[in-house]
C-alpha cells in the first residue's frame, strides 16, 4: 500500500508506541501536524516554546524511562532545541527530535527558515541524519529509536525535508533492525569482576561511588541488595542521588564541590573506589591529581570512553550498570567493614550538613526542601540550575518512590519547570515538584501556560533571593564581592557600585504571584517559617492548576561546603569558624 512520507511517520510513532509527543508546528512540519489530526492512542502536546518542548520531552523520558519524543519545524524551531539536546545528550536521555527541513532540492541554497541542524548537532547527539530519500525512511526512524534507547542513552535527531514527508511510498515498517557499524556491548566480562572482587578482598577502607548510569539502567533494587550484602559505605554524585534510599544506613552523601564533608573524606581516604556508571568530571573530583589518590579504582560504565578519560583506572569494566551489578551481587561475599563505616558515621556527626538561621522569617531553602520531605512520599522532583540545584541535592531525600530529575552535565538554567511538565504527564499519579531559582524560572515561564491548559497540578517552588545566586556567591568568595551582573532588582537609576542590598533597593519585578494568577495558576508568597508547611500542603491539595509558591529568602545565603576552584576535595570551606 503507498502512503505519504508524513502517514509513515505516524505508523512509526504508534509502532514505537509513542503514546506522547511534544510538537510545535510550522511551514515545514505542516504536513506531519496533518497526518497527526485526530490520530488516536498519541497525545500531541503543545507547549509554548520549543526549548521547553524538549526539556519537558526530557522530564517524560527520565521520569518514565520511555523514549522521549519531540517534533519542530525548520529553522528557528529546530535551532531551539539545541540547549535541550545538548541537556538531554550529556545525561544519557534518551530523545528522538524530528525537525522539519526545506525540499531537498533547496537545501543548501539558503531558503527561507532553513539550517543544517544536523551539522549544528552532530557534535552534541549520539545521531543526526537528514532522510534524503523516501525509501530511507522507515528504516532511518527505525534505527533512531534504536539508537537512542540502546547501549548508552542518547538523543538521535531526523531531519524530514518537506518533499519526503509529501512523497507516496511503502507503508512498511520494519519490526527490527541490525547496523553493522553499531553493536553496543551489554555482556559483562566475568574476568573483570574476579579482579574486581579480589581487590575487594584485600580493601579495608572502601567505597561504591555510584553516578547517573545506576539510575539510567534502573538498578536501584539491585545495587541497594549489593551494598547490603558487602556493607559497603554509598557515595553518590549529583545525578546518582537515590541509587540507594538516602535513609539508607550505608548512604554517606554527595561528594564533590558542594558535598558533605563525610562523602568527600571517605573519598580521599578509601582504600578501593568502586564506581559505577560515573564519569569523573571535574565537579566531583576537584584537584584531579589529589583525587582519590589512596585508592585502587575500579570503574563500570556502558561507554567505554568514559573509562580513564578523566581519573586513571585500575580494573575497567565496560557493562550495562544493572548487568555488571547484578553479576557482582551473584558472586561477591558478605565482608566485615564494620570500624571503616564507624568512622564515616563519626565524620558525618563531627560535620554534618545545615544551614545556619540566617534573618527573623526562618524561611531557609533547607527549612522548605524539609518540608518538602516530610509531605510528599510519591513524588517526582526536578530542579532548575544554581544555588537550588546545590540546596536540593544536598537536601532532598529519596526512596523508590521519590525520584529526583536535574541538569547534571550541561547545567541548564529553564530546565526544571518544563521538565516537571513533561514528568507529570508521564507519571499523572505522582505530585511533581519543581523547585527553582527566582532567575532559572523566568527563562521558560510561559510554560505556565502548557501547565495550565493541560490541567497539570505542578508545584512550582520559587527559591527568590533577588540574585543570580550561584554566580553572586563565587563574586563574593573569589571576586571581592564585585556583584557584576547578578543583581535581579537592578534598575537603571541603581548605584553604579553596588555591593550590598538594603532598604533602598528597588521592587523585585515581576511579581511572581501577580504573573502567575495572570496565567490562571495558583499562587502563595511565603515570608514566614510557619506558613511553609500550610502552603505546600494546600498546593499537593489542588487538582487541575499549577500552584506557584514564592520563598522568600535571604538575599546572601550561600551554599556550603564549596571546595575552592582547582582544590583538592579535602579542602573544604565548611562556613562560619571551619
Amino acid at each position: 500500500m503507498q502512503i505519504t512520507g508524513a502517514e509513515l511517520f505516524v505508523k512509526a510513532l504508534l509502532a514505537e508506541h509513542v503514546d506522547t509527543l511534544f510538537a510545535y508546528p510550522g511551514g515545514q512540519a505542516i504536513d506531519l501536524f496533518n497526518a497527526l489530526y485526530g490520530v488516536k492512542g498519541l497525545d500531541v502536546i503543545l507547549p509554548r516554546h520549543e526549548q521547553g518542548l524538549v526539556h519537558a520531552a526530557d522530564g517524560y523520558a527520565r521520569s518514565t524511562g520511555k523514549v522521549g519524543v519531540c517534533l519542530v519545524t525548520s529553522g528557528p524551531g529546530a535551532t531551539n532545541l539545541v540547549t535541550g539536546i545538548a541537556t538531554a545528550n550529556y545525561d544519557s536521555v534518551p530523545l528522538v527530535c524530528f525537525t522539519g527541513q526545506v525540499p531537498t532540492h533547496l537545501i543548501g541554497n539558503d531558503a527561507f527558515q532553513e539550517v543544517d541542524i544536523v551539522g549544528i548537532t552532530r557534535s552534541i547527539s549520539k545521531y543526526a541524519v537528514t532522510v534524503r530519500r523516501r525509501e530511507d525512511l522507515a528504516i532511518t526512524i527505525k534505527k533512531a529509536f534504536y539508537i537512542a534507547r540502546s547501549g548508552k542513552p542518547g538523543v538521535v535527531v531526523v531531519d524530514l525535508p518537506k518533499d519526503i514527508q509529501q512523497a507516496l511510498g511503502s507503508d512498511g515498517y520494519p519490526q527490527s533492525i541490525e547496523i553493522r557499524s553499531y553493536k553496543p556491548n551489554t555482556s559483562v566480562h566475568m574476568g573483570q569482576i574476579k579482579k574486581s572482587l579480589d581487590c575487594l578482598k584485600r580493601a579495608k577502607h572502601p567505597v561504591f561511588l555510584l553516578g547517573g548510569g545506576v539510575n539510567i539502567s534502573r538498578a536501584n533494587e539491585v545495587m541497594t541488595a549489593l551494598a547490603e550484602k558487602t556493607g559497603i559505605p554509598v557515595v553518590t554524585t549529583i545525578m546518582g542521588k537515590g541509587a540507594i534510599p538516602t535513609s539508607h544506613p550505608l548512604y554517606v552523601g554527595n561528594l564533590g564541590i558542594h558535598g558533605s564533608y563525610a562523602a568527600n573524606t571517605a573519598i580521599s581516604e578509601c582504600d578501593v573506589l568502586f564506581s559505577i556508571g560515573v564519569r569523573f568530571n571535574d565537579r566531583i573530583t576537584g584537584k584531579v591529581s589529589e583525587f582519590a589518590k589512596k585508592a585502587a579504582i575500579i570503574h563500570v560504565d556502558i561507554d567505554p570512553a568514559s573509562i580513564s578519560r578523566n581519573i586513571e583506572v585500575d580494573i575497567p569494566i565496560v557493562a550495562d550498570a544493572k548487568n555488571a551489578i547484578t553479576a557482582l551481587l551473584e558472586k561477591v561475599p558478605e565482608f566485615d567493614f564494620h570500624e571503616w563505616r564507624m568512622q564515616i558515621d563519626e565524620w558525618k556527626k563531627q560535620k554534618p550538613l545545615g544551614m545556619k538561621q540566617t534573618g527573623a522569617s526562618g524561611v531557609t531553602p533547607f527549612a522548605v526542601i524539609q518540608k518538602i520531605n516530610e509531605i510528599f512520599s510519591d513524588a517526582v522532583i526536578t530542579t532548575d540550575v544554581g544555588q537550588n540545584q546545590l540546596w536540593t541535592t544536598q537536601v532532598l531525600e529519596l526512596t523508590d518512590q521519590k525520584q529526583m530529575l536535574t541538569s547534571g552535565g550541561l547545567g541548564t538554567m529553564g530546565y526544571g519547570f518544563p521538565a516537571a511538565i513533561g514528568a507529570k504527564l508521564g507519571n499523572p499519579d505522582k505530585d511533581v515538584i519543581t523547585i527553582c531559582g527566582d532567575g532559572g524560572i523566568q527563562m521558560n515561564i510561559q510554560e505556565m501556560a502548557t501547565a495550565v491548559v493541560y490541567e497539570l497540578p505542578v508545584i512550582i517552588c520559587i527559591l527568590n533571593n533577588g540574585y543570580l545566586g550561584n554566580v553572586r556567591q563565587w563574586q563574593e568568595m573569589f571576586f571581592d564581592k564585585r556583584y557584576s551582573s547578578t543583581c535581579l532588582r537592578y534598575r537603571k537609576s541603581c548605584a553604579e557600585a553596588c555591593n550590598t542590598p538594603s532598604a533602598c533597593c528597588p521592587e523585585y519585578t515581576p511579581d511572581f504571584i501577580r504573573l502567575a494568577e495572570s496565567y490562571g495558576a495558583k499562587a502563595i508568597r511565603v515570608q514566614r517559617y510557619e506558613e511553609i508547611e500550610s502552603a505546600l500542603s494546600e498546593a499537593k491539595n489542588t487538582k487541575k492548576i499549577p500552584t506557584v509558591i514564592e520563598f522568600i529568602i535571604e538575599r546572601e545565603e550561600n551554599v556550603l561546603p564549596i571546595v575552592p576552584p582547582g582544590n583538592p576535595l579535602s579542602d573544604m570551606i565548611m562556613g562560619g569558624d571551619e
